[in-house]
């Protein structure tokens, strides 16, 4: 079978599981956030927590619990990984020493769903930091995503009311009934498929066939690498993240790991059509999700495939970088499926792709990780471009333009503009102080356009909360742990807090009847204006950018 057939196969398969899963499990988020009841252990969380259920927040009230939930995990996880040498299940001799620069860095990356990791996790973290720490912030983290996106969804729904909805109840809610019982059973089936799972110390030292010594490094890895991809985290046990073959040992749990990362966000519209009582604009914000997913893997595998580009070629694909018991094409897949969500994770290293292919990957991520996108985000991030096709289309007939029922005023379209302006602002701007200050450059593994795509890349991945890295740069360093973070806080919370704020400024509008000049939302047309609105908007934005660094690098 050709490398080409295979990778045809293995996504076809994936197409149809997230085809038959789109509605029992979009079905089952949308009861889960309408359910008028708590269960026992709900209520005693709640309790333990000072939170009334039944009380309804404002979007002001509801910003400041995420901001005041997010701020106290940053700090606790902060702490937990500076005094790890004194606890339990840690590491005797750290190969990277936890400096608070790098602490901090890492903190912020778990609690903002993006999981940058400038250090290598197998020597830097102890069990428990990986468990308690890393692991509870992917649950959560995901969880304050699927919260605000559902919030969101609420102030379309809503009218004449400043209430949307209890951040505390949808937080355990996503929490409990979500992520936790899919993430039992995808442990379960990751560990049958050679995941390890264990408490191994690190000083498990064996005999190599060469007569030398190997540390075997283990861990509860299937718990961690379940979460990971299931709530779009990407942050890896081991250093070689999805590539090492304790993480991701086979094919079959290569596809398993793409469809987990794929599940949730592909399904949260189907939850959307439901809340809004109209399924027909659940299945158009899918298939804008789809159309650009098909296009960016498409695109994607040809290049690597082609091996269109500045890296060696094997039986006629670019292998560099890319794991032999995955193959080209499947790791294509991979890399489009973490990059076009907020996922992060990697089986390939994309700073060996060739020009073109590490340019989708950083495309995927400057069209705002939305075709899925990450658990929640994904959604807000896509009905936000909605609402700008809208309203670019009644600039067009000189009409005011609405959206289920609710009119764009210039209020609405301040929220959503600002909101698509804060990433390319903070991806240029880090990018542009990276590379006028020469000990910064120094950091960089390559020189020329490749070196300055190392770097576009980086602060891309950080501040569209993604966290993966094109694997050429050092960032171990106080100026970049400091930048980088900075721009996952700003890249993760402005945001939120302008969809909050869009929501509620939403909720408080009555309906306004639909007319024979309302624009339909849930025809092929208004898929095919929103695909087209967001990509010329990030081709405006990226485009000079990007001629610098990967197109540049493919013309040479």
């Amino acid at each position: 079978m050709s490398t080409t057939t295979a990778g045809i196969i293995f996504l076809a398969a994936l197409v149809i599981v997230l085809a038959v899963t789109h509605v029992p499990l979009g079905d089952y988020m949308y009861r889960v956030y309408t359910d008028p009841n708590d269960s026992r252990i709900e209520r005693g969380i709640y309790r333990l927590i000072g939170a009334d259920p039944k009380a309804e927040q404002t979007w002001g009230a509801y910003a400041r619990s995420v901001l005041a939930f997010s701020a106290v995990s940053i700090g606790f996880l902060f702490v937990f990984q500076l005094v790890q040498g004194k606890l339990p299940l840690h590491l005797n001799d750290p190969a990277t020493e936890m400096t608070p620069a790098l602490a901090w860095n890492t903190a912020v990356s778990f609690v903002t769903n993006t999981n940058w990791q400038a250090y290598s996790g197998e020597t830097t973290q102890g069990h428990l930091v990986q468990m308690a720490g890393l692991t509870v912030q992917n649950f959560v983290s995901a969880a304050v995503g699927m919260a605000v996106a559902i919030a969101f969804v609420r102030g379309l729904v809503r009218r004449s009311t400043g209430d949307l909805g209890n951040f505390w109840v949808d937080l355990v809610r996503g929490s409990l009934r979500i992520l936790l019982p899919l993430s039992v059973i995808g442990a379960i089936v990751l560990i049958a498929g050679g995941v390890i799972q264990n408490f191994a110390v690190h000083d498990q030292v064996i005999e190599t066939i060469a007569g030398g010594q190997q540390t075997i490094t283990g861990g509860p890895v299937a718990s961690q690498e379940v979460i990971k991809e299931l709530g779009t985290n990407g942050g890896g046990f081991y250093n070689a993240n999805s590539a090492h073959p304790f993480e991701n040992p086979t094919t079959w749990t290569n596809w398993l790991q793409i469809l987990l990362i794929c599940l949730i966000p592909f399904a949260l519209p189907r939850s959307f059509g439901r809340m809004v009582g109209n399924k027909k604009q659940g299945y158009a914000i899918v298939a804008v999700m789809a159309t650009i997913a098909t296009l960016s893997v498409s695109l994607l595998m040809l290049f690597q495939l082609q091996a269109h580009g500045t890296v060696p070629t094997a039986v006629g694909a670019a292998t560099e970088g890319v794991e032999q018991r995955f193959g080209v094409a499947n790791s294509a897949v991979f890399a489009a499926a973490t990059t076009l969500t907020s996922t992060g994770a990697v089986d390939s290293f994309h700073d060996s792709y060739t020009s073109l292919g590490g340019l989708m990957t950083m495309f995927n991520m400057q069209l705002g990780e939305v075709a899925p996108g990450g658990v929640g985000s994904g959604l807000y991030g896509m009905l936000i471009l909605a609402i700008i096709t809208v309203f670019v289309a009644g600039l067009m007939v000189g009409r005011t333009p609405e959206y289920l029922g609710k009119k764009i005023t210039p209020r609405e379209i301040k929220f959503a503009a600002t909101y698509f302006l804060i990433t390319p602002l903070l991806v240029l701007t880090g990018t542009a102080l990276a590379m006028a200050m020469p000990g910064q450059r120094a950091g960089m593994l390559n020189t020329g356009p490749h070196g300055l795509s190392e770097v576009l890349y980086a602060f891309t991945s950080a501040s569209n909360n993604n966290g993966s890295a094109f694997a050429g740069i050092g960032v171990n360093t106080e100026w970049y742990n400091t930048a980088l973070g900075l721009a996952m806080v700003f890249g993760r919370f402005l945001p939120i807090i302008l969809v909050l704020a869009l929501a509620g400024s939403f909720a408080a509008q009555a309906k306004t009847p639909e007319s024979v000049g309302t624009l339909p939302t849930h025809r092929p047309q208004f898929v095919g204006m929103v695909v087209g609105v967001t990509v010329i908007l990030v081709a405006l934005t990226f485009l000079p950018m990007l001629a610098l660094g990967p197109l540049a690098e493919g013309i040479h």
